[in-house]
């Protein structure tokens, strides 16, 4: 550089003056012309401003003009300096360059975890003492989990675990109040309750239901004792059912068939199932589809824990169960239950006509001991003892159930911390309060890892940090008979939540066992969920994180972690009736499922025992996973939801479909529509993608409109063209009705069964003796190809962006 200043110095030397050009009229027979002169002026002279009228010269020779030889050191030192300006230029722009990269880096969420920043706000107040104005990913991460390891959650779980707390009792009101006072403790921006009036089952005690065998008269002799009668199917259908009694393995409808083809009718009978595979309500429909007149319901050994450093379910509990193929309030379907508001006279199509009771194993083995018939297939028999496991029929038994309805209030509460830039969009979490016995895992894990998650980000903003959007905490009451508190709120806030909530992580059965992770989610989640599962670390494999542990064992990690969300999850819900992307996580044990949850023996004992003492470990990762997930989901500019994930979806479910493009094609139809839509949403996935990519991620208006059409994928999922009162879950994908995938692939295997064998339905309603009915297939196709279709115009953006090919 200081070559380079002498060099312009010389230069400035060798021309005393400064020179410019102007053009002067020129008088007589040129009138009218200018001619080009060359004019030395005082330094800070003005130069005449304009000239009219004006004729350009071209140049004159070099030397021409005595005025020009002053040009020529000029024009020599100028040729000498050129080198080094253009050197100059070459590093202020790299240096220009590499600022802005580094601002970008800085603000761009997908650029890599080391540079990622969570809030380039610098107008929130930080806390006392704070001298830091930006929060990156690593020091937020470090804030979280420092604040994190400060909770007592083993202590919380015994805590919840001791108390009573079923739906509606005194000491659920008790609990309720606890938990809101706790919540105002931590100052939270707002803390408020609301009410349902709703209508649950409980047993009589002063008719308990009881289990006869009947003689050949029919008429009803030596009562069987049930070992745990306070065990019950809440919405089980009342009255008595008699008949002669059938084993049915698991009661699927793929059972039910097998069953029917070994030459044993279950129409008729009473179902003896096992627990386990399928949900309760699952195997009551499945049995009245087949013509089953009632169903016991019991624990076998062989679908649980066992060892001997393992405690194992006693052989006289019974697994208490609801039986309401549904979630949410079954006797005001669609509608939300505030402030006990009339409603027509309705109750859910999924309520049973048959009655249903669990029993325990000890009363299954009395039973398994009187059937005769064949022997069950070898994958069908179990573990209790001195039973040879035959199919039936056996003697005849009678079953009463007594169960009575009661209008009952149950309360759900609420936590909010406002977000700082998108208030008016909410990053949901929640877990079930309530239980049937201690309910250690069911929910008071939950439970105690709700409220750490609260304490730990009330310190977390008094230290500073503000999330973008709001955090709302939610600790949800009649859960346990059919996540009835979370579905009547979704219920009452239908019209408000689908705009609003960004997605929703449930606690639910966080912790059922040590050994395997796996996340019921939405497809939207699972890249974000990856990302997070590679920063936690695993509870039980030191020096590991549990994305490690995972691809240990295999190297595709979605195959061992991720599951279908289950209508019996809270987050069920808001997927399906909703269309809020939503995850449930959850630690399991290798072998078998966790064999007290739903009984009374669900203690912290037992919980703890289970867990070898690692319970508090595995806790602390629940937490963590999901405190981390909250924190990417409510502070991310761009929101983290991978919507190119459903094209995927799409195409491997198109698999299934090809294999009956040939039957169809034969009948004169094509599944080129469905085909042609998934191509469109990809499209328009892959230019959303691309637009995002080139956008500027500092453009706050321009975010929030990427944003809005983000989150709001998921809702565009749920058919538009049937209604929610008759089908309330429209998820094309996970939803239950003829408008799904799933009620399509079912009705295109009836082109290769003709409708023979079975006369029950199928899991997703479809009869097979009416056989393939082409009005029926068309009208499956156009639900499905449409709403697939009206997800990529969505997607698209604005009318105009949109290139359909219909």
């Amino acid at each position: 550089m200081d070559q380079l200043w002498g060099l312009l110095q010389r230069a400035q030397q060798l021309s005393p003056r400064p020179s410019q050009t102007i053009y002067k009229r020129v008088e007589g027979p040129q009138q009218g012309r200018l001619e080009e002169e060359e004019e030395d002026g005082e330094e800070g002279a003005e130069p005449l401003a304009h000239f009219c009228p004006m004729e350009l010269r071209g140049p004159e020779p070099l030397g021409s003009r005595p005025g020009r030889q002053n040009l020529i050191p000029w024009a020599a030192a100028g040729r000498r300096a050129a080198p080094y300006l253009v050197l100059t230029a070459l590093l202020i722009f790299t240096g220009a360059f590499l600022l802005g990269y580094v601002a970008f880096r800085g603000s761009c969420q997908a650029c890599g975890d080391s540079l990622l920043v969570v809030s380039e706000d610098v107008n929130y107040e930080p806390g006392t003492g704070s001298q830091q104005l930006t929060l990156y990913w690593s020091d937020l991460q470090a804030m979280f989990l420092r604040l994190l390891g400060e909770g007592h959650l083993e202590d919380a779980i015994r805590q919840t675990s001791l108390r009573e707390r079923v739906a509606g009792s005194a000491g659920m009101a008790a609990l309720t109040q606890d938990i809101r006072a706790a919540l105002s403790r931590h100052k939270l921006d707002h803390v408020w309750t609301d009410t349902h009036y709703v209508g649950l089952q409980f047993p009589d005690p002063a008719h308990p239901n009881t289990l006869h065998w009947v003689d050949a008269a029919g008429r009803a002799g030596e009562q069987l004792p049930l070992e745990d009668p306070d065990a019950y199917c809440p919405y089980s259908a009342t009255g008595n059912a008699t008949g002669e009694l059938v084993y049915a393995h698991y009661g699927r409808p793929g059972d039910l068939q097998d069953l029917r083809a070994r030459g044993v009718e279950p129409a008729g009978r009473l179902l003896l199932v096992r627990v386990g595979v399928t949900s309760f309500a699952q195997k009551v429909a499945s049995a009245q589809d087949f013509g089953a007149r009632g169903v016991l319901i019991y624990p076998d050994p062989e679908d649980f824990s066992q060892g001997p450093h393992k405690p194992g379910l006693s052989s006289h509990q019974a697994v208490y169960g609801h039986v309401h193929l549904g979630t949410g309030d079954p006797y005001t379907p669609g509608f939300p239950s505030f402030n006990q508001t009339q409603f027509p006279p309705v109750e859910s199509s999924g309520l049973p006509s048959i009655p249903a009771q669990p029993i325990s194993a000890d009363i299954a083995s009395r039973l398994l001991r009187k059937l005769k018939g064949p022997v069950a297939p070898q994958e069908w028999q179990g573990r209790l003892p001195g039973s040879p496991y035959r199919l039936g029929p056996g003697p005849g038994l009678q079953l009463r159930v007594n169960n009575h309805r009661a209008s009952t209030p149950i309360s759900n509460i609420f936590g909010c911390i406002e977000g700082l830039s998108e208030p008016d969009h909410y990053v949901v979490i929640g877990a079930q309060r309530d239980a049937w016995g201690p309910g250690a895992a069911k929910s008071a894990v939950g439970t105690a890892i709700l409220l750490e998650l609260v304490r730990t980000f009330s310190s977390m903003v008094s230290n500073g940090f503000r999330p973008r959007r709001s955090l709302l905490f939610i600790s949800w009451d009649g859960g346990d008979f059919g996540s009835v508190g979370s579905t009547e709120w979704l219920e009452g806030y239908l019209s408000v939540l689908h705009l609003k909530a960004v997605a929703y992580v449930s606690l639910d059965n966080a912790v059922l066992g040590d050994d395997k992770f796996h996340a019921k989610t939405s497809p939207l989640l699972i890249s974000l969920i990856e990302n997070i599962l590679k920063q936690v670390d695993s509870p039980n494999h030191s020096g590991q994180t549990i994305y490690e542990q995972v691809v240990f064992t295999n190297p595709n990690w979605d195959v061992e972690v991720i599951r279908p969300l289950p209508m019996d999850s809270s987050a069920y819900s808001f997927t399906a009736f909703v269309g809020v992307p939503a995850v449930e996580l959850s630690f399991m044990e290798d072998d078998q499922v966790y064999p007290f949850l739903h009984t009374k023996e669900d203690t912290y004992e037992n919980l703890h025992k289970m867990l070898r003492g690692r319970l508090p470990a595995v806790a602390q990762a629940v937490a963590q996973l999901a405190g981390q997930l909250l924190i990417r989901l409510s502070h991310d500019h761009l929101l983290p939801l991978d919507f190119g994930r459903y094209g995927d979806v799409v195409l491997r479910h198109i698999g299934s479909l090809n294999e009956y493009s040939g039957d169809l094609k034969a009948r004169g139809l094509t599944l080129q529509w469905v085909y042609s839509a998934r191509g469109d949403y990809f499209r328009a996935a892959e230019k959303l993608r691309q637009e995002i990519y080139s956008s500027e991620q500092g453009d706050e208006r321009l975010m929030r409109m990427y944003n809005v059409r983000i989150m709001r994928v998921e809702f565009y999922f749920l058919s538009q063209y049937v209604s929610p009162a008759d089908s309330p879950f429209r998820h094309i994908f996970l939803g239950h009705g003829d408008h799904t995938l799933g009620a399509l692939l079912d009705h295109l295997r009836l082109l290769r069964t003709n409708g023979t064998g079975a006369s029950g339905a199928t899991s997703s309603g479809v009869v097979p003796s009416l056989g393939f009915q082409e009005s029926r297939f068309r009208r499956q196709l156009a639900l499905l190809t449409w709403t697939l279709q009206g997800a990529a115009n969505a997607l698209s953006g604005d009318v105009w962006n949109i290139d359909n090919n219909f």
